[in-house]
């Protein structure tokens, strides 16, 4: 789905005009609704996208994950915290050029200036989807099933919460959003398959065990 996105959002294809009908659907529902509260949540669940707080809470759960992993007597207990330092050095590198690339405008058309990124992808989307994702993965290593799974849903509600935000706000076309959820699910999904499990620490040999 991502590539496919991509591809009508380089050919300017006719998958765009979901974009403009969304826009519409939003725009008219906002005005007719006329609420303030409304507006109000929109612009906030945005900001849970921004850098602040988004990376310092996939920091804290990578801190978080590894102090339950060494109290555990995980091996490699420090793994959570590369991790997450790794997932907030990847956001940029996986968003930046891609918006200097499709350079994109906006929902209001404006042209881009020279030094000015595009709206594909949503870097607000991307960067709440992985440090949220990745704050939860991370964590719910270290928790029981039922823990986890609320912490994969929490994860899950911010990062819907923050594109959901943007398109009512106005500040991104649906599709910058999408694509951005699909990016951050595929990172999630490769650090899920490949990323070790923990194991404890081997405890010395008995005497029984060497005989």
């Amino acid at each position: 789905m991502l590539v496919a996105v991509s591809w009508q959002v380089a050919v300017d294809g006719p998958l765009l005009g979901v974009d403009r009908w969304t826009r519409h659907a939003v725009r008219e529902g906002r005005h007719g609704l006329h609420s303030t509260l409304l507006n109000h949540l929109g612009a906030a669940l945005s900001d849970l996208g921004g850098s602040v707080p988004a990376i310092p809470v996939l920091l804290a759960g990578g801190a978080l994950a590894a102090w339950r992993s060494y109290r555990a007597g995980v091996r490699r207990w420090w793994s959570p915290v590369a991790v997450a330092v790794l997932t907030a050095g990847l956001i940029p590198l996986l968003v930046v050029p891609a918006k200097a690339w499709f350079a994109r405008p906006g929902p209001f058309g404006v042209p881009l200036a020279p030094d000015q990124w595009g709206w594909y992808p949503s870097g607000h989307t991307a960067t709440a989807t992985l440090s949220y994702g990745v704050a939860a993965l991370l964590v719910g290593r270290t928790l029981g099933a039922r823990a986890r799974w609320r912490l994969d849903a929490a994860a899950a509600l911010l990062a819907a919460g923050v594109g959901l935000g943007l398109v009512w706000s106005d500040y991104h076309w649906l599709l910058d959003v999408v694509a951005s959820w699909c990016l951050g699910a595929l990172v999630l999904w490769a650090l899920v398959r490949w990323l070790p499990h923990g194991r404890p620490r081997s405890a010395p040999d008995s005497p029984s065990d060497r005989a």
